[in-house]
């Protein structure tokens, strides 16, 4: 996660700006998200927009207002002052700075007061260093005038914190005020201004946690949930920024920050309510509307987000975050041209947005459109980070976008059963790629440039297809939406759909074709069929789905670095943060841990067995273990459990599942994760049980071929059931083993004379469901329980030869590009 440290401008007074505007933090403030908001949450100017006017209250010993400004509430005019600096007016505005008694440590002696003032004018005015020389000399005079230390030091704050000599000097100065005047809640806020942009957020924290001591307000509670935000405290920033509502209740912005407490927690539900309650309080609250969407987004309600987004984008047609996230969601969805719309807005409004240039880049190649797509990948690739500055995701992968094009684009045109992505690109650049490192790849051959003879892929009306092939791709979209999970944090992408339900047909007529001994074209050759080609079909229509996401087989890696391992690592609690994606599994899981901890201890411990019993008693959810940790000095710092997977091959012998690892001393301070090492001994384990399967497999297949019997399609059932369990347990792709697996499930399903009519209960992973299942049998029982198996309708056998009607790699760009909205029946 990646979140800004505040911009260092933001230097206050007095506890407010020094300035005009009321910006009681600072003056731009920036967010990052776990996943998105990869530009500031809100972005407020000097023009103190409306969305601050319920911060008035906090500003008014604000000082240098100078009343003859035009800097007003919603005004457009700039925050410095306006008036000339002839001595009469820096006197008669220091003398209006008296009278109303707006600024800090006045003293008795009137003429020194109104010396202070004139200091205080200059930094009103920006005149930084005239007013460190002015406080210099009084201080001269005498070394312990409180606010002329306090003024030189709130002088060099402003003079700009990336020179580390203003910063040491500002913090010196009111380090020195505090000494004197140590119960000043201001100064202790004014010195937590300039510690948090130095990245000392804990020093910060204690700054205004004794500033809260001295003087509770709404603003130091905002203030320092804003340092717990930015330190991914969640919890505590919920409870900072609700004691701040509490006191002050109608401030939108500290409701909002609350719901991003919520969100970034994988509270979804919560943060939902809590933007509502922000909208509630300003109904044209565009980053209310903005964060809404986006965690609608992550809910996976598509219609909701979309609304959410719109409303956000009414109100400020130029909004580049909204462009930003709402195109995003629409290439995640699916539909690429309205995201390249959005991309392509978002550009002209700001041109050196990256995101938006590798997102439009993206959609572009993945529609076929090589030669805008890479285009706009080379941009990216020449916005080179600065000296120190860290890289964006996006320009770290840009290269392999780019690389990775290229190579579609040289094989548009050539038959995909003639060639092999996985042989094909180069065992470094795919190792690299899938564990996502940034791209030096000693002794790199770039793929060839694009070759002019080498058309874009053009757009392809559904009235272009004959009336069966028309049927085959309505047909296809059918069966991809059953493939839909139905948990928070999976959105509906209906492009995938139609690849998966695309390969999930190919795999049924490549599998009735090898029953019925016909062959099949794989790699340039004319072979009996493997268990890898009927899953390779699978992953060819997954790879064009999406060519941002290496699909890649994790055993045709580089030797070396396959003997090193390769970890499919899930979160499901780091921190404070939740998945809400597998919450559903937490409770099973929990129960496995529970069991293995009385297996350790009853080997390990036997004296404290009934000590540790009766503790997991009262274990309910995984925070509880962390006391019985304690319990054994090995399983102090964290533990792992592994879950065994049994073989049917051999009788009795078990290889290892997936490892389920606990760190962590306290709540919001853990890491709960789930992971499979892919080495080479536990892929050759699990492809010796999919081998076996498959032969016996393909020997009932053909003999179903010639039977009517139904016990023998039920023995088919379950041997297709029992393989893809060992696939899911294995996971042997960089991405996308889950559908895979699942696509071809329904395909040989299909091709045993089964159609799978069900659809994936609400809250179910089918990948989670083979990894917590004990075993195959247990496995195909909970899978048939929602597949809802009925016997294949006829009409299947006449569909059109997926493999040749689109048999290269454009024509499978043209179908997943072409819009069926108003010709498919709708998806119930």
């Amino acid at each position: 996660m990646h979140i800004m440290a505040p911009a260092v401008r933001g230097v206050v007074v007095f506890a407010v700006l020094l300035l005009c505007c009321c910006q009681a933090i600072f003056s731009t403030e920036y967010f990052s998200s776990l996943t998105f908001f990869n530009s500031e949450l809100h972005k407020h100017g000097c023009n103190s927009p409306s969305e601050w006017d319920e911060y008035a209250a906090d500003c008014e010993s604000s000082i240098l207002q100078f009343e003859d400004t035009e800097c007003e509430g919603g005004g457009s005019a700039p925050c410095v002052s306006v008036f000339s600096l002839d001595t009469e007016k820096v006197l008669s505005q220091a003398k209006l700075l008296i009278e109303q008694k707006r600024f800090p440590f006045a003293v008795e002696n009137q003429s020194t007061n109104e010396e202070l003032a004139v200091g205080y004018v200059f930094i009103g005015n920006g005149l930084y260093d005239e007013a460190i020389k002015h406080f210099s000399l009084l201080l001269q005079g005498d070394p312990e005038l409180v606010s002329a230390i306090y003024g030189r030091g709130i002088a060099y704050g402003k003079k700009g914190l990336q020179d580390i000599k203003n910063a040491d000097l500002a913090l010196y100065e009111l380090s020195r005020v505090i000494t004197l005047e140590p119960n000043r809640p201001e100064v202790y806020e004014q010195r937590a201004e300039i510690l948090s942009p130095l990245g000392r957020i804990s020093e910060a924290l204690s700054d205004l946690s004794k500033a809260i001591q001295l003087y509770p307000s709404a603003r130091l509670y905002r203030h320092r949930g804003t340092l717990h935000f930015i330190s991914e405290d969640y919890a505590a920033a919920q409870e900072d920024f609700q004691q701040s509502l509490e006191l002050k209740k109608n401030q939108p912005i500290a409701v909002l920050y609350k719901g991003l407490t919520f969100f970034h927690r994988g509270m979804l539900k919560e943060a939902i309510e809590t933007f509502k309650e922000a909208l509630k309080l300003k109904s044209d609250f565009i980053d209310a509307y903005k964060s809404l969407g986006q965690a609608y987004r992550e809910l996976g309600d598509f219609e909701a987000a979309m609304e959410s987004f719109q409303k956000a984008l009414m109100l400020n047609q130029n909004h580049i975050q909204s462009l930003q996230l709402r195109g995003m969601m629409l290439y995640h969805h699916g539909s690429l041209q309205e995201a390249i719309r959005n991309f392509k807005r978002c550009l002209q409004l700001e041109p050196y947005n990256e995101v938006c240039q590798y997102m439009k880049g993206l959609s572009h190649v993945a529609m076929g459109q090589f030669y805008e797509g890479i285009k706009a990948q080379t941009k990216v690739m020449l916005n080179d980070p600065l000296l120190g500055q860290k890289a964006s995701s996006e320009y770290l992968k840009v290269k392999y976008l780019r690389e990775y094009s290229r190579y579609l684009h040289a094989h548009l045109d050539i038959p995909v059963a003639e060639y092999n992505v996985d042989q094909d690109l180069p065992g470094n650049f795919k190792n690299h790629w899938a564990k996502n490192l940034p791209f030096l790849i000693e002794d790199y051959e770039e793929q060839p440039g694009l070759q002019p003879h080498i058309k874009d892929v053009l757009p392809q009306n559904f009235e272009s297809y004959t009336s069966e092939v028309q049927k085959l791709i309505c047909t296809a979209d059918h069966l991809g939406g059953l493939m839909q999970y139905n948990t928070p944090g999976f959105l509906p992408n209906h492009r995938m759909h139609r690849a998966m339900g695309l390969a999930t047909l190919e795999v049924m007529q490549a599998m009735q074709r090898t029953w019925s001994n016909s062959k099949v074209r794989v790699n340039g050759k004319t072979r009996q069929m493997q268990w890898r080609d009927m899953f390779d079909i699978a992953v060819k229509w997954r790879r064009i789905a999406d060519p941002d996401q290496p699909v890649l087989w994790l055993d045709q890696m580089p030797a070396r670095s396959l003997s090193r391992g390769f970890n499919n690592h899930i979160n499901l609690i780091r921190g404070q943060i939740i998945n809400i994606r597998y919450l559903a599994y937490f409770d099973s899981i929990l129960n496995f841990i529970k069991d293995r901890i009385l297996v350790y201890h009853g080997a390990y411990n036997s004296r404290g067995l009934v000590e540790v019993r009766q503790a997991l008693e009262n274990v309910n959810k995984v925070e509880d273990l962390l006391p019985i940790m304690k319990f054994n000095s090995k399983t102090r710092d964290g533990f792992t459990v592994n879950s065994k997977v049994p073989s049917l091959k051999d009788s009795g012998k078990e290889y290892d599942g997936f490892t389920i690892t606990i760190t962590g001393d306290r709540v919001g301070n853990m890491l709960f994760s789930v992971e499979t090492q892919t080495t080479e001994e536990r892929t050759q384990q699990y492809q010796s049980e999919i081998e076996s399967l498959y032969k016996d497999l393909t020997a009932k297949g053909k003999a179903l071929m010639l039977s009517t019997e139904l016990g023998d399609a039920d023995s088919v059932c379950n041997l297709i059931l029992s393989l893809v369990y060992y696939f899911y347990n294995l996971m042997p792709l960089s991405r996308g083993s889950s559908v895979v697996a699942y696509s071809v499930l329904m395909g040989a399903l299909m091709a045993s004379g089964k159609e799978v009519v069900g659809k994936i209960p609400k809250g179910k992973l089918v990948d989670f469901e083979a990894m917590t299942a004990p075993s195959p049998e247990s496995f195909s029982k909970v899978a048939k329980s929602w597949m809802n198996l009925k016997s294949l309708p006829a009409w299947y056998q006449s569909l059109p030869s997926v493999a040749e009607t689109f048999p290269m790699t454009r024509t499978m760009i043209e179908v997943l590009n072409t819009d069926t909205t108003s010709h498919c029946p709708k998806k119930s």
